[in-house]
């Protein structure tokens, strides 16, 4: 199933707060697991806490989101993720620990409510299949015929809905080959969650051996 608004949100917020810490030059630099471990830890504890509003921050409920940090109550943190602030060297008190908050919050809300990317300034030189440099056509990660429903069914948010790939023309008919359109919309809506397709490893393998333009046999 596609992933949810809700996972990709916190996920966001969590790359917040891992960037929050890696800016304190005083701290030692940790290996990604542990980062990913400590970020995750924070991120959990301080989440729920956060108004519904803000969870929810997306390019199309930017609206909704106060202008300014201050408007955004931070007074129901939990002590847990105060304290493990100032055990860790990145908060001397309270109050310095909400300010760290605040900071990834605000760091969060940028990204989350960015405007989605121009398509067409992601084209690629080589098909991102094959590898190949020819002529790209562009694939629609999720198919248009499956739009409504993926809004219906809340697989993706609309900003992702015209998510594109740049596939040779024969990559592009092989993938359309392997899956219907509402299997690629909820299962295959990135090239890499393509590329974990057998049938399309194999195709692959097979694609990237052909010369362009040259017929066999």
């Amino acid at each position: 199933m596609g992933t949810t608004l809700a996972s990709v949100q916190f996920a966001t917020f969590k790359d917040a707060i891992a960037r929050r810490i890696l800016s304190y030059p005083t701290i030692q630099a940790q290996d990604s697991s542990e980062l990913d471990e400590f970020s995750s830890y924070l991120a959990s504890e301080s989440w729920s806490t956060l108004p519904d509003n803000i969870r929810n921050a997306s390019y199309e409920t930017r609206s909704s989101i106060p202008g300014d940090i201050e408007g955004i109550p931070l007074h129901t943190t939990p002590i847990s993720f105060v304290d493990t602030l100032i055990s860790y060297g990145f908060a001397i008190d309270h109050d310095h620990a909400l300010q760290f908050l605040a900071k990834a919050v605000s760091d969060y809300i940028e990204d989350a409510c960015a405007p989605p990317p121009i398509w067409s300034a992601t084209r690629t030189k080589e098909c991102q299949i094959c590898e190949r440099e020819v002529p790209l056509t562009y694939h629609h990660l999720i198919p248009r015929s499956t739009h409504a429903k993926v809004l219906k069914k809340k697989w993706h948010s609309e900003a992702v809905l015209n998510s594109v790939a740049w596939l040779c023309r024969p990559c592009h008919s092989a993938v359309h080959h392997v899956a219907t359109n509402e299997e690629l919309a909820r299962e295959y809506y990135t090239v890499e969650l393509l590329l974990e397709r057998e049938d399309i490893l194999k195709w692959r393998n097979y694609a990237a051996k052909q010369r362009f333009g040259v017929r066999r046999g």
